[in-house]
């Protein structure tokens, strides 16, 4: 069984938080498993419950609209959030829940290795910068949005781009200039 299809399968059937009782569908990822670009956002909306998919509603037409302002496509890349269930209210996540599905998303990155993770967002920043060892670097995303951090370890070594949420130019639409002007890093890792 394909190593994906296999996480798909264990959080289908994850009870391990409350969520797993409100969702529709849990969104597990998608994209090319051999992406050299993963973005991670930090849970679905209510689109994304519905659907199943990552970034499927306003925020994903901006994702998108950001990947072609590239020339990048979205089935290029590969797309997944940190939590896989809808926190109710798309309230912001909570600890415990944090600590449930990460693994899930960690197994996700050993499969895919990619070349640089874009995190949406301050909670995947947070994680994603603590885990691979650029935590003291972490500051808000309005100071550190568009930066490429590398990280090396003995084994890998990944660059860390932090990013707004795309759903930030939705309730504020002169944020699409600051997006599109960030994305422009990601040109060099095509």
């Amino acid at each position: 069984m394909d190593e994906l299809e296999k996480i798909k399968n264990e959080v289908l059937s994850c009870k391990k938080c409350s969520l797993y009782q409100t969702r529709t569908h849990p969104v597990i990822g998608e994209g090319n498993p051999r992406a050299k670009i993963m973005m991670i956002g930090e849970a679905p909306g209510f689109n994304e419950d519905q659907a199943g998919r990552p970034f499927c509603g306003k925020a994903g037409k901006i994702l998108d609209e950001l990947l072609n302002s590239i020339g990048i496509k979205r089935e290029e890349i590969y797309i997944t959030n940190i939590l896989k269930c809808r926190p109710p209210e798309n309230r912001n996540p909570q600890k415990e829940e944090l600590e449930a599905c990460t693994p899930y998303l960690e197994k996700q990155i050993e499969i895919i290795k990619p070349e640089a993770i874009c995190t949406l967002g301050n909670y995947s920043t947070a994680f994603i910068m603590k885990k691979y060892g650029v935590a003291g670097q972490i500051q808000g995303i309005s100071k550190i949005h568009g930066k490429i951090f590398q990280s090396k370890t003995l084994f890998e070594s990944i660059k860390i781009i932090p990013l707004y949420h795309p759903a930030v130019a939705t309730y504020n639409i002169n944020m699409k200039e600051v997006l599109k002007r960030d994305f422009k890093v990601l040109i060099k890792l095509k």
